[in-house]
């Protein structure tokens, strides 16, 4: 059977884990998470109780002392697993610079 997200998927996704920090920007309900999948257009993030899809968001990733934050929505949920999370199309150049530095990392890595 297909995977019909990677279907629809417009940028290669790397297997990185990063501290997931996010904010329900409606609501204020913050949650702490971590990545499994990351691109430059979303990531996925592992957590036992998600967001609802629709959901707007703030989301900082972290790894070692290198933070990347933007403004993202819900996509998808796996109930009781994790959330596809799309970022906001317009990310600030210092924080892009540090996630293409990512991507570029691991795109180097072997498979």
């Amino acid at each position: 059977m297909p995977d019909k997200m990677a279907d629809r998927r417009v940028a290669p996704r790397y297997p990185i884990i990063l501290k997931a920090e996010l904010i329900e920007l409606s609501g204020g309900a913050k949650m702490i998470g971590r990545t499994s999948d990351i691109s430059r257009t979303g990531c996925y993030v592992d957590t036992s109780s998600p967001y609802r899809s629709g959901s707007a968001i703030h989301i900082k990733l972290t790894c070692g002392n290198e933070s990347f934050e933007t403004q993202g929505t819900v996509r998808y949920v796996s109930p009781g697993l994790g959330m596809g999370v799309l970022f906001e199309e317009q990310i600030a150049a210092k924080q892009l610079a540090v996630l293409n530095r990512w991507l570029q990392i691991a795109a180097q890595q072997p498979a």
